[in-house]
């Protein structure tokens, strides 16, 4: 009887293992024939041009893959493409004030996003990603604040990217 619930155990625990596919640590389903991926720069093309915006979200996208994932970061030919191009910057009133000003602010950024996967057609898709950080109508997007913003909207755009292509959550 000892021997036959060691031979069940291993049975259930095999099935249990064979089930779950790629994963690793931190959700992530490669296949293991996708070694590369490469991040193209995405283009500001907002009506508002915010300088180094672009850059600095491309280069999010990259370190978030790149620390997420065992994948290679390659400058051309990467099995995984990211490419696209900041669509929206705008800053818009939340709320008023009794003398007609705005108690609170919201910077919306959005990007419109291609994803390749070269061993895969059925994962491609063009998508738009967007995501808002509210903050004081006396405040102007700018120094501290436009940094703060930055940070908390490129870390959520980043990882709903993250989740569509790599994830699929």
């Amino acid at each position: 009887m000892k021997r036959f619930l060691k031979y069940l155990s291993a049975i259930a625990l095999l099935f249990t293992l064979s089930g779950c596919g790629i994963y690793s640590f931190t959700g992530t389903n490669v296949s293991p024939d996708i070694k590369t991926f490469q991040v193209n720069y995405f283009q500001n093309n907002a009506d508002i041009v915010e300088p180094g915006i672009d850059l600095t979200f491309t280069r999010r996208l990259q370190d978030l893959i790149q620390n997420q994932t065992n994948l290679s970061l390659t400058n051309s030919g990467g099995d995984l493409v990211y490419e696209g191009e900041i669509v929206e910057y705008r800053v818009s009133p939340m709320t008023a004030t009794a003398n007609q000003r705005a108690a609170q602010n919201r910077l919306t950024i959005a990007v419109m996003v291609r994803f390749t996967n070269k061993k895969k057609e059925d994962d491609n898709f063009e998508k738009r990603f967007s995501f808002f950080y509210d903050y004081d109508g006396n405040d102007l997007p700018r120094g501290a604040v436009l940094s703060t913003a930055l940070e908390e909207i490129f870390e959520r755009i980043t990882q709903d990217i993250f989740n569509d292509t790599l994830a699929k959550w």
